[in-house]
């Protein structure tokens, strides 16, 4: 992709810029009864199931969260306790930024309004972007728009609110599956694909790809 000059620069949140802990938190809780191979299946799942869980209707995201924690346990003959569920929700609002965010933003930021589309909830989200290093133009959440990513709704709503079409932003995400793969359907042609190793690559819905936010300046030209 040749350098384009968006109206706005979009990005999912946790796990593209703030360092998304969840498997981190799992591990604390059951790490000590799970030999190693079952704890890697174990978080295996519990990203599986967050992501099942936000396929249909919103819900507030402690629900999204305790239920994936409990169909963890559930698989993996874990005694589940609601209070570990959360416990971990109530984590993500101390998840600060990969190291290579806060420079990499406020150098695009001088010149392009920056955005964030995240699975969050309102209460959540000021504590994590208040970390990043960067003004953002606006915040918006899937509590706001009543629809998590990978559904279309929440990106229709971004754009409503923007007042702009998927022509006029370039879209950056770690994940194809929450991201990515709606983004291109969705006619956001402009796509960055951020490869912090969650995902493998997949060439077809056409990206940039950069290694770290370091690299993001210079896909917009600066």
């Amino acid at each position: 992709m040749t350098a384009f000059r968006p109206k706005y620069v979009t990005f999912d949140c946790h796990g593209t810029l703030i360092h998304f802990q969840m498997a981190e938190a799992a591990r604390s809780l059951y790490g000590a009864g799970l030999e190693e191979a079952r704890m890697e299946a174990f978080i295996r799942d519990f990203s599986a199931y967050r992501l099942d869980e936000v396929m249909g209707e919103w819900k507030p995201y402690a629900e999204v969260v305790h239920n994936a924690v409990e169909r963890s346990c559930r698989a993996h003959g874990v005694a589940f306790r609601p209070q570990d569920a959360a416990w971990i929700y109530e984590q993500v609002p101390s998840w600060g930024p990969h190291p290579d965010v806060p420079a990499g933003l406020a150098r695009v930021a001088e010149k392009i309004p920056l955005v964030i589309l995240s699975n969050a909830m309102d209460a959540q989200i000021p504590a994590n972007v208040a970390q990043l290093g960067a003004p953002f133009h606006a915040v918006f959440t899937a509590e706001q728009a009543r629809a998590y990513k990978p559904r279309f709704r929440a990106f229709e709503y971004m754009l409503d609110m923007l007042g702009c079409g998927p022509e006029d932003i370039l879209h950056c995400s770690s994940s194809f599956r929450y991201d990515l793969m709606s983004a291109h359907d969705l006619g956001i042609r402009n796509k960055v694909w951020v490869n912090r190793g969650h995902e493998p690559a997949n060439p077809y819905y056409g990206y940039t790809e950069i290694a770290d936010i370091s690299g993001l300046p210079g896909v917009v030209g600066l």
